[in-house]
C-alpha cells in the first residue's frame, strides 16, 4: 500500500465493527471480489470528506482496493471534489476521466450511485451525451446503470431529452440494477414535467416491468396511477 492507502485503511479499521462487517458481507454480490472492513456508511463518508484534498492520482489506489469501504471512500472523494464551488472544467474532466477509466472497479450499484450523477452527469451537462449512450449499450449492467444514474443530474437541471432517450433505450433491460434506477429517473422526470412522463407512459407502459412502472408513477395522483 502507498502511504495514503495505508492511512485511509487504518482510519477505517479504527471504526470497524464485527456486526457491521457481517451486514455488509451479506449484501456484497458474490462475484464482486470484495471483502468488508465493517464500517457504517456514515463513518465511511465522514472519512472520505476528511480526505477530499487527496491528490487525484491516489484515488485509483482506493478504487482498486479489495476492501468495499476503501472503494466507497474513493468514489466519495470524487463526488466531494466535484461539489467544490467554482471547479474549473479541466478539473471536472479529470474527475470524470478517473471514474470512466476505472469503471471496472466501480462494480457495485451503490458505488455507481455515490458518484455517477455529479462526476459523470455534471461534467456532461454542457457536452455531448454520447458517452452515456455508449454506456447504455454496454454488455455490463453496472455500466448501463452509470448511464441512467448519471442522467439524474441532467434531469435535475430540467434537461430531459437525453434522459428520456436513455430510458427508451434501456426499457427492456433484463437487469434489475438497471430497471430500478430507470424507474427512479422517470419519476424524477415527472417532478420536472409531469406531461412528459405521462406521454412516455402512454407510449411505453406495456413494455415496462411492473417494478419499473411502480417506481415511475409513485408520485402521480392516485387516479392517474389507477388509469394506467
Amino acid at each position: 500500500m502507498t502511504r495514503p492507502q495505508r492511512q485511509v485503511h487504518d482510519a477505517l479499521v479504527g471504526l470497524q465493527s464485527a456486526t457491521e462487517k457481517d451486514k455488509i458481507v451479506r449484501r456484497l454480490p458474490a462475484d464482486s471480489g470484495l471483502d468488508a472492513i465493517g464500517v457504517r456508511m456514515k463513518d465511511v463518508f465522514d472519512t472520505a470528506k476528511e480526505w477530499t484534498d487527496l491528490d487525484l492520482h491516489h484515488v485509483p489506489e482506493l478504487l482498486s482496493s479489495p476492501w468495499y469501504e476503501m472503494r466507497m471512500v474513493g468514489v466519495s472523494v470524487l463526488d466531494f471534489k466535484t461539489r467544490r464551488r467554482g471547479l474549473p472544467d479541466d478539473e471536472r474532466r479529470r474527475l470524470y476521466d478517473t471514474y470512466m477509466s476505472h469503471h471496472e472497479f466501480i462494480n457495485i450499484w451503490d458505488l455507481v450511485d455515490r458518484a455517477a450523477p455529479r462526476v459523470v452527469g455534471w461534467y456532461l451537462l454542457d457536452k455531448s451525451r454520447q458517452p452515456l449512450f455508449d454506456l447504455a449499450r454496454s454488455e455490463a449492467p453496472i455500466e448501463r446503470r452509470t448511464a441512467i444514474t448519471a442522467s439524474f443530474w441532467l434531469i435535475r437541471q430540467s434537461n430531459l431529452d437525453d434522459p428520456i432517450a436513455l430510458a427508451e433505450l434501456l426499457l427492456d433491460d433484463p437487469s434489475e440494477i438497471v430497471t430500478k434506477p430507470l424507474g427512479t429517473a422517470l419519476r424524477e422526470v415527472g417532478k420536472i414535467d409531469q406531461q412528459r412522463l405521462l406521454d412516455f407512459l402512454d407510449k411505453h407502459k406495456n413494455r415496462m416491468s411492473r417494478p419499473t412502472l411502480r417506481l415511475a408513477t409513485y408520485l402521480l395522483p392516485d387516479h392517474v396511477q389507477k388509469a394506467l
